[in-house]
């Protein structure tokens, strides 16, 4: 088996939802989808491949390389089954090596136990062929083995990513209730921003959505962020394929001094916050941080074709939706009287709430924020009326 050169089935994951926003960027890669579903997309490709998925994607956690498929009914066929793949080819003999897995079987109660079984086949097989046994973990430091099992049917995989994706490694403070980067990158890439015109966010809290803005703008990729991936500790890795991509995403960051990034908060605490974050992730200089009441952020001249986004807080309890309805309705005043040409948005995991905004939403975007149902509504901010807008589009 060589699988950096032998194209495999290859599944793509993310969090729920945001699989239109991945399929989007992989199809930008170049590769074609072979199956998009909720939770991720499926292509072809070799590990190769999956090096350059893993430096550039923005909204997936995990890429995984199948390496078998089988009809199992119980973890003694599991067994049986992993120890006729050849780990010696894949799995460094005197190296290190997880396992992570996703079961749905009525004979496994945890997979905690899948795991097990998954690493003594692994084990057991290296002790009889190579004569030395690899060391095992819960880390995701080195080798990852992924086995998914649901109902008569299994497949394990090679997971070429190690820790998740989603996270993007800048956030060196999290702040309160910070939103997923990979959640943050893909309502931004789900909206119509053109990355050149401005865009606001008001009430940043620790920064992220300021930040993936201008990480996408720039085209500066996760993958800058991050050094160590699982595919570097698979058998037959070579080190300069990953420096030629690492390379081409260096290579690819643009410069755009015009651009404005504002981002603005109440809380100095939270704007501090937002700025360690943005200087971890290189991009401090591009956003013009504010100190204030959202109502009171200093906008651009021009609001032609800008984004505002709003990533507001949801309220838990009576009281605080109570508190919060007021500040919806403000959020929905902001748009209509200071953002007019632009393309507002507002993220909520309270459709009550955003009742209050006043406004029609010209689209609803379905989102999954932690286990919270939330949608990103868009809001066009006419400069004029549309009657007006259209006589003059047809004049």
């Amino acid at each position: 088996m060589q699988p950096f050169t032998t194209p495999n089935k290859i599944v793509i994951t993310c969090h729920k939802w945001l699989s239109p926003a991945l399929a989007t960027e992989v199809i930008s890669l170049g590769f074609n989808i072979d199956r998009s579903f909720q939770t991720g997309v499926e292509i072809t490709g070799t590990i190769n491949d999956c090096i350059r998925l893993n430096l550039n994607l923005r909204t997936a956690s995990q890429v995984l390389y199948s390496i078998k498929s089988f009809n199992c009914n119980n973890p003694d066929e599991l067994y049986e089954n992993l120890t006729t793949i050849e780990w010696e080819k894949i799995i460094d003999p005197g190296g290190y090596f997880s396992v992570t897995s996703n079961v749905f079987h009525t004979t496994i109660t945890t997979n905690l136990f899948a795991n097990l079984r998954v690493k003594d086949a692994v084990v057991d097989r290296m002790r009889k062929v190579a004569n030395k046994r690899p060391s095992t973990g819960s880390e995701l430091t080195g080798a990852v083995v992924y086995l998914y099992w649901k109902y008569d049917e299994a497949e394990v995989f090679i997971d070429t990513t190690g820790d998740s994706l989603a996270r993007h490694g800048y956030r060196k403070i999290p702040g309160k209730a910070p939103m997923l980067e990979a959640l943050a990158a893909a309502t931004i890439l789900s909206g119509k921003w053109d990355r050149f015109t401005p865009f606001i966010n008001p009430m940043c809290g620790s920064g992220t959505l300021a930040i993936e803005a201008a990480l996408i703008a720039t085209k500066r990729v996760p993958g800058l962020l991050r050094e160590n991936y699982a595919f570097m500790h698979v058998l037959g890795y070579k080190k300069e394929v990953y420096e030629n991509e690492r390379a081409i995403i260096e290579n690819q960051i643009r410069s755009l001094p015009a651009l404005q990034i504002i981002a603005s908060d109440m809380s100095k605490q939270a704007i501090d916050i937002a700025k360690i974050n943005a200087a971890a992730a290189g991009v401090e200089d591009l956003i013009t941080f504010q100190v204030c009441d959202f109502e009171s952020t200093k906008m651009p001249d021009n609001m032609e074709g800008a984004v505002i986004l709003f990533n507001p807080e949801y309220g838990e309890r009576l009281g605080e939706e109570i508190e919060l309805e007021a500040t919806y309705a403000r959020m929905g005043d902001f748009l209509k009287n200071k953002c007019k040409g632009a393309t507002g948005y507002i993220f909520t995991g309270n459709l009550e709430l955003a009742k209050k905004i006043r406004l029609k939403p010209s689209r609803r975007i379905e989102f999954l924020n932690a286990k919270i149902d939330c949608r990103l509504l868009e809001y066009e901010m006419y400069a004029g009326t549309r009657r007006v807008e259209k006589e003059n589009i047809n004049s």
